[in-house]
């Protein structure tokens, strides 16, 4: 068969003993890039943002309102994110797709109207600032700004997944398969529940709801994994693979550094801190190898996004630091099956949590207080004298041989 054929692409053979094709190329867009591109909307890749409040948003038709994409380092391909704008007193154009879709009200008020076919009566539920809510998967939706001024709601998705794999806009966004494990259509989808029940994984609290009214405020629990009096919830959002939960760390406490796992990341929703990210493989101890310089310090204010595995094929030890009065409460998304607890492998094997076990231990990514770089703490009580707090960090956390599990008394 001919190598050329006019007008077609064409393939030539190397010559003698060299390489076929080159060592090195542009790297192609995804179908999930080209989505984005054809919005023409910002795309906002970093590895934090500050305030998504002060994004810059454009116009964006196919939505009905403002917007911009947001794909911090380390989440490309895993997970999506964007930010909508709702106009005042307006709405947005109703749609439906074949991705999870999960959203954070930063400003604004309104409803949300779900169906499951067209003619459908909707369920209707409501939402403020703080709210926290998922729409059940390719199910009808619509989102309603109450207010005269506009709405501003980010979203966590899992449009790259689908869109990569499917590579297909027409099913993803004209699929009439239903999921009524997902989406009830007798209603009562987004009555608030309080109950709490177990992981299946780990055994930490989870609630099973659609919306958490105020994410902000809502009660969570002790949990004591990242540091003494450190509290936490699990969201379990309308059967979603997206993993996602809340943390909060007493004021004048920081958290150990662990590696949290590809995907991660962590939105600032109360409080105030910073955090320390760095590559594993300069070691435990930046400082004192002479590493500092590759330690990343962003900080944490209100509404600031921040990833903490900005190269997904690298690992990174990730520090959380509330050096102020209040608590540092902070929504961690991870996108689906990214999580540890929900990584494929042989069922039934024991799986040991990494992100608690010591890196001392085999396995282990969290470096336990007393292995810490002295620099960490010195660092830390110098913020907490410059906001006029203290710092909780009691001797005892950093003594030799203290074990990871706080709730046993270490």
């Amino acid at each position: 068969m001919p190598h050329d054929i006019t007008g077609e692409p064409h393939w030539h053979e190397p010559n003698g003993n060299t390489y076929a094709g080159t060592a090195a190329w542009n790297r192609r867009a995804t179908p999930y890039d080209r989505f984005m591109a054809a919005q023409d909307v910002p795309i906002i890749r970093d590895i934090a943002i500050p305030d998504l409040q002060n994004v810059g948003l454009g116009n964006w038709p196919d939505m009905g309102g403002r917007g911009a994409f947001i794909q911090l380092f380390g989440t490309e391909g895993l997970w999506g994110s964007y930010l909508v704008e709702v106009p005042g007193a307006g709405a947005l154009n109703a749609e439906r797709h074949l991705y999870e879709e999960i959203f954070l009200v930063l400003e604004g008020r309104g409803t949300t109207e779900i169906w499951a076919t067209d003619g459908d009566p909707p369920e209707i539920f409501e939402w403020e600032r703080g709210s926290l809510f998922s729409i059940p998967l390719n199910s009808f939706h619509r989102i309603v700004n109450s207010s005269s001024n506009p709405a501003l709601l980010l979203a966590g998705t899992s449009a790259p997944n689908i869109f990569n794999l499917l590579n297909d806009q027409h099913v993803i966004f004209k699929s009439d398969v239903s999921f009524p494990r997902r989406f009830n259509t007798q209603g009562n989808n987004f009555e608030t529940k309080d109950g709490l029940e177990e992981d299946e994984a780990r055994g930490l609290a989870m609630r099973r709801t659609n919306i958490i009214p105020d994410v902000f405020a809502t009660e969570l629990y002790l949990d004591n994994r990242r540091t003494p009096g450190y509290r936490r919830l699990e969201p379990k959002m309308a059967e979603n693979i997206f993993y996602q939960y809340i943390g909060e760390y007493p004021a004048g406490h920081y958290s150990r550094a662990y590696y949290p796992g590809e995907a991660a990341v962590f939105i600032s929703i109360g409080g105030a801190g910073y955090c320390n990210s760095w590559p594993e493989d300069i070691g435990p101890t930046p400082w004192k190898t002479g590493s500092q310089d590759e330690v990343l310090r962003i900080e944490y204010g209100f509404a600031s996004m921040i990833s903490a595995c900005p190269m997904p094929r690298l690992r990174w030890f990730h520090q959380h630091f509330n050096s102020g009065r209040d608590p540092l409460r902070l929504l961690a998304w991870y996108g689906p099956n990214n999580h540890r607890a929900q990584k494929a492998g042989v069922p039934g094997e024991m799986i040991a949590d990494e992100g608690v076990l010591e890196v001392d231990k085999p396995g282990g990514t969290s470096i336990p207080y007393w292995m810490e770089d002295p620099a960490v703490r010195l660092t830390f009580e110098s913020e907490c004298a410059k906001n006029k707090s203290n710092s909780f960090m009691e001797d005892h956390y950093f003594r030799e041989g203290t074990t990871w599990n706080f709730s046993s008394g270490g």
